[in-house]
């Protein structure tokens, strides 16, 4: 019995796609073509990176379902991922991009099989091998890094993050909890 699956991955997936869709959403479209310094995605292309980058996991692990990163074409997936960062979209169809591709790439991860998952592909340039949980991971691990990124963004720019004040919230509500226990204890 596998403890960490397919629906696992794909709900931790979700999770992370939720919260950096709430930072799109909180980051105005006046500064989607911000940049914190020189060589840097603006937010906009940032938030398109990180739409556009599970398609190429969803290529690698199902459509070619490789076993060995050789033989992916990283130049041309790289490419069209720079193509598609440098088409000019909306802040609303960002968001839609970010909830459609996000959804895409869930549905694709909850339908991959236990066998599937354990499979281990060969890292590019004779690196490790790894399984293709661990290969699938990666994506929301990318995600968070890229994530961080805007989350800094939103600082610069005047914006306390969404989970920074919901975990602020919650320290608030503690101390009242514990202040109340307190004193009921002390009557």
């Amino acid at each position: 019995m596998n403890i960490y699956g397919a629906r696992q991955l794909a709900e931790s997936f979700r999770t992370v796609r939720k919260n950096t869709i709430q930072v799109a959403e909180d980051i105005p479209e006046s500064q989607y073509g911000f940049t914190p310094a020189e060589g840097t995605r603006t937010v906009a292309r940032t938030l398109v990176h990180i739409a556009m980058m599970t398609p190429l996991w969803q290529d690698i692990h199902g459509a070619k379902k490789l076993t060995n990163m050789d033989g992916y074409d990283f130049m041309a997936a790289f490419a069209e991922l720079e193509a598609q960062e440098n088409k000019k979209r909306s802040k609303a169809e960002i968001l839609d991009l970010l909830r459609n591709e996000g959804e895409k790439f869930a549905k694709f991860l909850e339908g991959l099989s236990n066998e599937t998952l354990a499979e281990e592909v060969q890292e590019p340039g004779g690196g490790p091998k790894k399984t293709r949980l661990e290969a699938l991971m990666s994506a929301k691990e990318h995600e968070m890094h890229c994530r961080a990124q805007l989350m800094l963004i939103e600082r610069m720019v005047g914006i306390v993050p969404h989970l920074t004040r919901k975990y602020a919230q919650m320290e608030r509500e503690y101390k009242e909890y514990m202040q109340t226990r307190t004193a009921k204890q002390a009557s």
